[in-house]
Parts: C-alpha cells; sequence; structure tokens
C-alpha cells in the first residue's frame, strides 16, 4: 500500500454521480485518447493510482473511482456485494459514455474487472488484471494447504474486525496478508487512515459468499485482448489463480513484475504503465 495523497495530475473532472441509487467519487484525467478505467482493491481507493495516472492520461481519457463504500463514495447501510461493484463498474462506463473502455483492475479491482468482462463484453476494448483474489479456483485439492492457511489469515483479520478493532485488523491484513511482518510501521500515516475508515467494507466483502470466486465459463467467450499479471516477489497463492484464469481465457497475455509483488502500480509505477501501454499497442 503507497501513498493516499493527491498526485501531480490534474483531473479535469472530479465530481460525485450516483449510479445504482449510490453516490461515487469520481475523476476523469487526459483530454484525448480511447477511455481506461481504473478499478481498486480492497481497504484503498482512487489515490492507489496516483503514480501510473500522470502517464496513462498523457494516452488515455482515465477514470479513476472510490468504489462503493471506500473513502469519498457513498457506503450503503446494508450488506454489500460484489455484484453490486460489478453493476457500478458498468453504470460508470455508461454514465460517462466510455465505453467500449479498457478496463484495469488490482487485486479485488481485477475480480470485478473480470465478472463484468463475462457479463458485458461489450463494454471493453481490453481487460488488464494484476492478482484478483479468487481464492476459490484453487478449491481443486491440489493447492489445499495453501488456500485453507490463505482463509484462516482473513479469517483471523475478519474477527478482528467484527471485535471492532479496525486498526488491529488493518495491521494484521497488511502484515499476514499483503507484505509481512513490520510492515504496518512503513504505512504512511494518511493511508493508515483510509484503510481503517474503509475497513467496514473490506469486512463485508469477506462475508460475501460470491466475493472470493468466479463463474469461469461466463469468460470462454470473452472476445477482446486479456493481459494478466503476477508479481515476482508476491504471495505464493496468485499466481496459480493467474494459471487458472490463463486456462480459461486461452488468448491472454501474461507477464510478471519480476521486482514487484501485489501492487505494482505503486512499487513500479513506471514499469506498470509501461507494460499497459506496449500491451495495448500490440492489441490495437
Amino acid at each position: 500500500m503507497g501513498e493516499n495523497k493527491t498526485g501531480s495530475h490534474h483531473p479535469e473532472s472530479g465530481k460525485k454521480c450516483t449510479v445504482n441509487n449510490v453516490q461515487l467519487y469520481c475523476e476523469l484525467s487526459g483530454h484525448s485518447g480511447e477511455p481506461l478505467i481504473l478499478v481498486h482493491g480492497s481497504w484503498v481507493d482512487h489515490h492507489n493510482w496516483n503514480r501510473v495516472v500522470p502517464g496513462l492520461s498523457q494516452s488515455f481519457r482515465t477514470l479513476t473511482y472510490d468504489r462503493r463504500g471506500h473513502s469519498r463514495s457513498e457506503r450503503s447501510a446494508s450488506q454489500g456485494s460484489i455484484h453490486q461493484d460489478v453493476a457500478d463498474l458498468a453504470a460508470l462506463i455508461e454514465e460517462w459514455q466510455l465505453g467500449p473502455a479498457h478496463v484495469v483492475g488490482s487485486s479485488a479491482g481485477g475480480s470485478i474487472a473480470l465478472r463484468l468482462a463475462g457479463e458485458r463484453p461489450d463494454l471493453f476494448r481490453s481487460l488488464i488484471v494484476h492478482e484478483p483474489p479468487l481464492f476459490s479456483l484453487l478449491a481443486d485439492g491440489e493447492h489445499e494447504a495453501m488456500l485453507k492457511a490463505a482463509r484462516e489469515r482473513i479469517e483471523a483479520v475478519a474477527g478482528l474486525l467484527e471485535a471492532g478493532d479496525a486498526e488491529g485488523g488493518a495491521r494484521r491484513f497488511v502484515e499476514t496478508i499483503v507484505y509481512g511482518p513490520g510492515a504496518w510501521e512503513q504505512v504512511p500515516s494518511e493511508l493508515k487512515k483510509t484503510v481503517i475508515f474503509n475497513s467496514p467494507t473490506f469486512l463485508d466483502e469477506v462475508r460475501d459468499d460470491d466475493f472470493f470466486g468466479i463463474d469461469l465459463t461466463r469468460l470462454i467467450q470473452f472476445p477482446h485482448p486479456v493481459l494478466l499479471s503476477y508479481g515476482g516477489k508476491t504471495a505464493p497463492i496468485f499466481p496459480p489463480i493467474i494459471g487458472k484464469l490463463a486456462a480459461a481465457l486461452s488468448h491472454a497475455e501474461q507477464i510478471t513484475f519480476q521486482e514487484a509483488g501485489h501492487e505494482p502500480e505503486q512499487t513500479h509505477p513506471e514499469t506498470y504503465v509501461a507494460s499497459l501501454l506496449a500491451f495495448i499497442r500490440r492489441a490495437g
């Protein structure tokens, strides 16, 4: 998890718009080029893309937004679901008249983008996904120990959040799932406030039966270019998830960000932008 400050880019539009009866905060950067939508993961918000938006918005009209329940977007009182996130993404593309678009998802944002690709391929020019937490894809016996360990770590985080210990849950997530022991102390104070504020939405995600799964048969017919990636220094559970997705999306390209982990857009933004630009050019 990187900074949570406003980056150096100057969005042409920063506003709230209402889709599916929820107000979402959005920013559109760049004045020309094809549309590109960036979908962030759990705990964070649109600021997670700050380091790559300046580079991407030179070539694309780039939309970032806070997913429902995150930061400046509205949080529903009832239990949320990934299906709502998928519907929100579709509605945003249509509201801003950006379809078909290049859709980029990181972590849980990748899960959302993949689900929408299976439901509404007409909204896409291409699909770019990094390390979606689709753990249910590994329920095949071969990865049983790895899957059990991941579920136990997630449940430990959820237990702290349910007990009202938002900071403890956030710390546990950062130190046992994303990075490692001691990493919480390296998180900037503003970002700590963000992830603590957004922690109820992560608990919603964990309690959503569909959040960690996907129907791969919906993706087999996806007709547009796909780029799947994972980090060379990431948790060992993500490469086999990408492998399962690649088997379903037989025409997908795969790349490894060798020096990065779960958030290459944060840790290696120049490499990340260059890889996206090169893929979209090839996909042309």
